[in-house]
């Protein structure tokens, strides 16, 4: 199998010639594997940091996928506060606030995410005017997009998916704030669904439109919220689940897989996503779920995305990386359906020989069973 036969091979839950290897590498970690610093590579833009990250494939011998980077204005674009990274802060920070305030569900469920944002949620954010500002994130953001694809093209590799999106819930309680979020899922349900549904119809439509312009048939769509450490079943029956449902079922009766990147703990919602159609979807946590018990719910339903700990890939030794990776392939990737990736992002303080360890044991490992 080439690369790409794997990679969907493993989407499909069939059993591959050998495990789909896709770390997801951010710039922070791709200049520290590369002796580089990071900083610098933000300010030059996003197709820098495309260009890093492509270096560090070549450099370590490549694997068999890459997804797209993260940059600053992806944030911004979604109505964040960024800091720039500079030399004694090499990485960006998000300045999470009160951005968007209580009445504006209301704006949202009468003019859609995207004019609420652009009319109301950027200026917030700027001082520059906002259309330029808009629209010079959108024009970097295309440019790197495309060089991402063309450099997953030159190299023969699946391109992981189209581009990074938040989940619509997620886009709430990173704009309201987490607090205020929370104290408005109890005081103000009503408002928030009304708002959440059309949030949600508008990112279905964007979604598929933008598969169709660029042929990309695989979906990120990150949550970092929504699961049982933040929030009981009861919430997350009501105001997660049905809508994850329109999304995923709108996707996949498109052709389009879902990426569902699912960070912090997992373990009580995992039997929900039964509900999902089978190969619909692909379940990426970030190591605090307990992987093993979620294959065991999801064997033949559902593809998943390890789990490689950032903290075994920076404090760790490369027999140790070698023995989790070995010990995933077994159990969770023996009977198909998984890809071995990083647990959310290739930690920045990660260690080159732990990284190479990752990458050769899940290209050479042979099941053991």
């Amino acid at each position: 199998m080439n690369a790409v036969e794997r990679f969907q091979a493993a989407m499909r839950l069939e059993k591959p010639d050998r495990v789909p290897v896709a770390p997801i590498l951010g710039t922070a970690a791709a200049a520290t594997l590369l002796g580089e610093e990071a900083w610098m590579t933000y300010h030059q833009g996003h197709e820098a940091q495309v260009d890093l990250d492509f270096r560090v494939f070549d450099e370590f011998g490549g694997w068999d996928a890459m997804f797209p980077v993260t940059s600053p204005d992806h944030f911004r674009l979604g109505g964040l506060r960024v800091k720039d990274p500079n030399e004694e802060n090499p990485e960006f920070q998000i300045l999470e606030g009160e951005n968007m305030k209580l009445e504006d569900y209301d704006l949202v469920a009468e003019m859609g995410w995207q004019k609420f944002s652009s009319d109301h949620l950027i200026p917030r954010i700027t001082t520059e005017a906002p259309s330029v500002y808009v629209r010079s994130m959108y024009a970097r953001n295309r440019a790197g997009l495309s060089r991402h694809a063309l450099s997953c093209e030159q190299r023969g590799i699946f391109r992981g998916f189209g581009r990074w999106s938040w989940h619509p819930f997620f886009t709430f309680s990173l704009v309201r704030s987490l607090l205020r979020f929370t104290e408005d899922l109890f005081t103000h349900p009503d408002r928030v669904e009304r708002a959440l549904q059309v949030a949600v119809s508008e990112y279905i439509e964007s979604s598929i439109r933008f598969c169709r312009s660029t042929g990309a048939t695989v979906l990120n769509c990150t949550e970092e919220r929504a699961g049982g450490f933040f929030y009981s079943m009861e919430i997350f029956e009501r105001f997660w689940m049905p809508y994850t449902m329109q999304i995923v079922d709108a996707l996949w009766s498109e052709g389009i897989v879902t990426w569902l990147h699912l960070d912090t703990s997992w373990d009580k919602n995992i039997p929900y996503f039964k509900q999902l159609p089978r190969g619909s979807a692909i379940l990426d946590f970030d190591g605090t779920t307990d992987i093993f018990a979620a294959k065991e719910l999801m064997r033949n339903h559902l593809c998943i995305a390890s789990d490689v700990h950032p903290a075994l890939l920076s404090l760790g030794t490369p027999e140790e990386v070698e023995a989790y990776c070995k010990r995933l392939i077994d159990e969770v990737g023996g009977d198909g359906g998984l890809i071995l990736s990083t647990g959310c992002f290739v930690p920045s303080a990660v260690k080159s020989e732990n990284f190479r360890a990752m990458i050769e044991t899940g290209k050479n490992y042979e099941l053991s069973k």
